[in-house]
C-alpha cells in the first residue's frame, strides 16, 4: 500500500480521489478554512492549526516519515511541501496554472489590472516551488496547454472523480415552492464564470422561468469586486440569490431544479456540470468544441450546449430546455453518457493508483534530499518574510476574515 500525504485540497478533489483508490492510501491535511469554504469541505479532513507557514512546515516535517510520496494542490500546498524538502506531485484543476505566481503581473482578459503583483524574489521562489515538483498533473487541454508551456514533462489525467454516494438521483429534492420552470446555478459568480454573458443571454430569452443562484462572488481584487457590484446592480428579473449551501445539501437542490445552468466563459467543465448530471439534471453550459477530453486514448467533445458563448446562442438553448421536454431529455442523456465515462470511479481510481505507484517507484523516499544548508536558508528567509511582512501587512485583513479571537488562536 502506497502511503500518500496530501497537502491542501481544491473543490474536494483529493478528498474524493481517496474514496476510490485501491492500491494507495491518502492522508489529507488542509489549510484552515473561512467564509464560503466552510460550506464545501468534508468533515473527515485534518486541518493545520496555524496560519503561519513556519508552523505548517513544522507539522509536515513531524509526519513526513510516515509517507512515500506527497500530492500538493494549490500553490500554498506546494509551498509547504517545497520548504519541508519532500517529493511532491502538483495537481492543477483550475486557473492556478493559467496565472501562476511566478508570472510577472498576470492579467485576465476580462479585467484591466493585474491579478497580483509579486516582486522578483517572490516570483523566483514560486518558480522554484514549481520546478522542484517531481511531477505536475492537470486536467483537460486548456490547463494542459498552459502547464506544458512551463514543464516539458507535463502530465494529464482527464478523468475526474465524483462522490457518487452523495451526488446521485436518489437524493430527496429540497422542499421549496416553485411556480414555474426553475434553473439552479450554484457556481461561484463573476466574470471568470461568465456571469456577464449569462446576464446578457437572460435578457434575450423568450420563455418564462426562474434562476436560483448562490450568493457567492469572486473577490480576489478590488477591480473584480467593482465589476461584481455593477453586475449585481443589473441583475436580470429571472435571477434570485440564496445563501450559501452546505456541500452535503447540494444534491437536494439539484434534484429540486428542473435544469442547471453552468459556467459560460472558458468553455471547459467544472464540478457542478458533472454533479448536476449525476443527479439527473440537464445542464446548460458553454462547451468549446475545440476543447477535447481524452478518455482511454480517445479525444471526445463534451456534449454540453451551447457550443458558443454568444448570448444569443445561450438564450436559444435555455429557451429550448424550458419549452421542449424532448430537447431537454436528449441533452441530459448525452451529458449523462459522457459524465458516466469521464467519472468512472474504477478507471479514475486506477489512473491515480498507477500514477502514485509510478512516482513512488522512481523516488524511493519522500525525502527530496536537498542540501541541508539550502533548506535552512530557504526556511529562514520564509520565516523573516512571514514575521516582518506577512503578519504585519495581513493582520487587519485576517482579523476581518477570521474574527479577532480565531485569528489570535491561528497565529500562535
Amino acid at each position: 500500500m502506497i502511503k500518500v500525504l496530501a497537502i491542501g485540497d481544491t473543490a474536494n478533489n483529493v478528498a474524493e480521489i481517496r474514496k476510490f483508490i485501491k492500491k494507495s492510501q491518502i492522508t489529507l491535511i488542509n489549510f484552515p478554512r473561512k467564509g464560503p469554504a466552510l460550506f464545501t469541505y468534508y468533515d473527515d479532513v485534518e486541518f493545520f492549526n496555524s496560519l503561519k507557514i513556519s508552523k505548517q512546515v513544522q507539522k509536515i516535517n513531524e509526519i513526513k516519515h510516515n509517507f512515500d510520496i506527497c500530492i500538493a494542490m494549490s500553490w500554498a500546498g506546494a509551498r509547504i511541501a517545497y520548504l519541508a524538502d519532500i517529493n511532491y506531485i502538483m495537481y492543477f484543476v483550475g486557473g492556478d496554472i493559467v496565472t501562476p505566481p511566478f508570472m510577472k503581473n498576470p492579467t485576465l482578459p476580462y479585467l484591466q489590472k493585474p491579478l497580483r503583483s509579486f516582486n522578483a524574489i517572490e516570483r523566483w521562489f514560486y518558480k522554484n516551488v514549481f520546478h522542484n515538483a517531481v511531477a505536475c498533473v492537470t486536467i483537460n487541454d486548456e490547463y494542459f496547454n498552459h502547464l506544458k508551456m512551463h514543464r516539458k514533462d507535463a502530465m494529464r489525467l482527464d478523468r475526474i472523480l465524483i462522490d457518487i454516494n452523495l451526488f446521485n438521483q436518489e437524493a430527496e429534492p429540497i422542499k421549496i415552492k416553485k411556480t414555474k420552470f426553475t434553473f439552479f446555478s450554484p457556481q461561484r459568480n463573476g466574470p471568470e464564470k461568465g456571469m456577464d454573458l449569462l446576464w446578457e443571454s437572460l435578457r434575450l430569452c423568450k420563455s418564462d422561468f426562474d434562476v436560483i443562484m448562490i450568493d457567492w462572488f469572486d473577490d480576489r481584487t478590488e477591480e473584480e469586486k467593482l465589476v461584481i457590484k455593477k453586475l449585481i446592480e443589473k441583475k436580470p428579473p429571472q435571477v434570485r440569490f440564496i445563501p450559501m449551501i452546505k456541500r452535503k445539501d447540494m444534491p437536494s437542490f439539484y434534484r429540486f431544479a428542473d435544469a442547471v445552468i453552468g459556467q459560460m466563459r472558458a468553455g471547459i467543465q467544472g464540478g457542478i456540470e458533472r454533479e448536476a448530471v449525476m443527479c439527473g439534471k440537464a445542464v446548460v453550459h458553454y462547451s468549446d468544441p475545440n476543447r477535447k477530453i481524452i478518455l482511454d486514448g480517445e479525444e471526445i467533445n463534451p456534449p454540453y450546449l451551447p457550443h458558443s458563448n454568444d448570448p444569443k446562442e445561450i438564450a436559444f438553448v435555455i429557451d429550448n430546455v424550458v419549452e421542449s421536454k424532448e430537447f431537454r431529455d436528449k441533452l441530459f442523456n448525452d451529458e449523462y453518457k459522457f459524465v458516466m465515462n469521464q467519472c468512472d470511479p474504477v478507471k479514475a481510481g486506477r489512473d491515480w493508483d498507477d500514477l502514485f505507484e509510478k512516482i513512488s517507484l522512481k523516488h524511493k523516499s519522500i525525502n527530496h534530499g536537498s542540501f541541508v544548508i539550502k533548506i535552512k536558508i530557504l526556511n529562514f528567509i520564509s520565516f523573516i518574510a512571514e514575521t516582518f511582512w506577512y503578519v504585519r501587512t495581513m493582520k487587519e485583513r485576517n482579523i476581518k476574515a477570521w474574527g479577532k479571537e480565531e485569528y489570535e488562536r491561528l497565529m500562535k
